[in-house]
């Protein structure tokens, strides 16, 4: 019998005893609480500190399970212990809630560093699992098989030359019979009519006839040793799985992050928009290896940037964002093409556009770009609907597969806006 010790490190345990398992099964256990508890951690977490781990509080209310036990029913009589102050008999009142009471009858409280709740921190991977649990980019598809590099190993035929560990065993003894056979058929049928022409002497009494017989058994003997000799197995009877390397289809993506950086937006709501870029980015890195991301930054002119800049720059202006539209669909004329490429969108806006580039900006999306991308997710930061969401509603009735808008009001909003926008599509 096998024995398995599991020696892996508990990471991230609190205290340090839990094995792995343990660990695992209490987290699926408390797993709606957890998912609150970082639900409201990523809302009040900065912008670079999004990804680390945390701390988990659960109430110890809701650690406790119902048991089946004898109530305190009757009349009891108790006698304590006593010690210095205190002596058999003596009688002194209740302590006032939440003072000397006991851990279990004070105020307790359901989030917080209350004395009463149960803490323990998960892992910065364990933190992110609940982050991005059951989020996918909707409508991927499996793209050209030019330029991929992913292949898989499939089954195809059999070889007569490879690796030790590829030897198939049956087609191996299989043609080592077949050869034994070949090889010895001549010799097996003169062995058969030699046999059969001995027993026809086996009952004679002529000493003519016996003398034949033993020279019968003598070619039969050399005959059967003539057959043993032949090589059980021969290295012509080895033969090989053969494998064949096949490409598999790609599922390249590239997500264009698009974010207005102009005058009318202002320190927090710029805030809020870089929270949800860096969710989304979170989101891509942790879900996805082959997915490429383009950041663009845009007020009256629109520039794509690298990541750093994209979040930390301190450049605005006006507000045109058809420019933004527009170099979008020129990158993905020039590097981007549909054949090959799962191509997302992500627009962060306050929904204040120059007046006649709303139209612009519409015509763009409707023909250039959502014939092209597989989504395109719009959010705009603002307490009421502004001139770009009217706009975009009209785009996402027509495109309502393709194109998804959210508001968002406050921090609070922005999780769950980023989880209704990809949420997993039963399809």
């Amino acid at each position: 019998m096998r024995v398995i010790i599991d020696r892996r490190d508990s990471a991230g345990s609190s205290t340090g005893k839990k094995s792995t398992v343990n660990r695992q099964r209490f987290l699926r256990r408390y797993k709606q609480i957890i998912k609150k508890a970082v639900q409201d951690s990523v809302n009040q977490r900065s912008i670079t500190d999004t990804d680390r781990g945390d701390n988990i509080h659960i109430p110890k209310k809701d650690l406790s399970e119902p048991i089946f036990h004898h109530g305190q029913g009757g009349k009891n009589q108790r006698v304590h212990p006593g010690n210095k102050a205190f002596h058999k008999g003596d009688r002194f009142s209740r302590p006032p809630a939440g003072q000397g009471r006991g851990s279990g009858q004070g105020a307790a409280s359901d989030h917080g560093s209350g004395v009463d709740d149960f803490v323990f921190q998960i892992s910065r991977e364990e933190f992110l699992d609940y982050v991005f649990e059951d989020l996918a980019l909707p409508n991927m598809l499996r793209k050209s098989l030019k330029s991929t590099t992913e292949y898989t190993l499939r089954r195809g035929g059999f070889t007569s030359a490879g690796s030790p560990e590829r030897i198939n065993v049956v087609r191996s003894l299989r043609a080592a019979y077949a050869r034994r056979i070949a090889l010895s058929a001549k010799k097996r049928k003169k062995l058969k009519a030699l046999q059969a022409e001995l027993d026809s002497l086996q009952n004679s009494n002529d000493p003519e006839d016996l003398k034949k017989a033993a020279a019968l058994k003598l070619r039969i003997r050399e005959l059967q040793q003539s057959i043993k000799r032949l090589p059980f197995i021969d290295e012509f009877d080895l033969k090989y799985n053969n494998l064949v390397k096949i490409p598999l289809p790609s599922s390249k993506a590239v997500m264009f992050c698009i974010m207005d950086v102009s005058g009318s937006m202002g320190q927090d709501i710029k805030d809020i928009a870089k929270r949800f870029f860096l969710l989304l980015y979170l989101f891509l890195q942790r879900s996805y290896e082959a997915v490429e991301v383009v950041f663009i930054r845009h007020h009256s002119e629109a520039r794509e940037c690298d990541e750093e800049e994209f979040f930390y720059a301190r450049e605005t202006g006006g507000t045109l964002v058809s420019k933004a539209m527009d170099l979008a669909s020129h990158i993905i004329d020039k590097r981007y093409p549909v054949a090959d490429w799962n191509i997302y969108i992500a627009q962060a806006s306050d929904g204040d556009n120059w007046e006649t580039d709303t139209e612009i900006c519409q015509k763009i999306i409707s023909e250039k770009l959502l014939p092209r991308v597989q989504y395109f997710a719009y959010v705009e930061i603002a307490e009421r609907p502004q001139n770009l969401w009217h706009t975009y509603q009209q785009i996402q009735d027509e495109f309502a597969d393709y194109f998804a808008q959210q508001r968002i009001r406050n921090y609070a909003d922005i999780y769950p806006v980023f989880r209704r926008l990809f949420a997993r599509r039963s399809d």
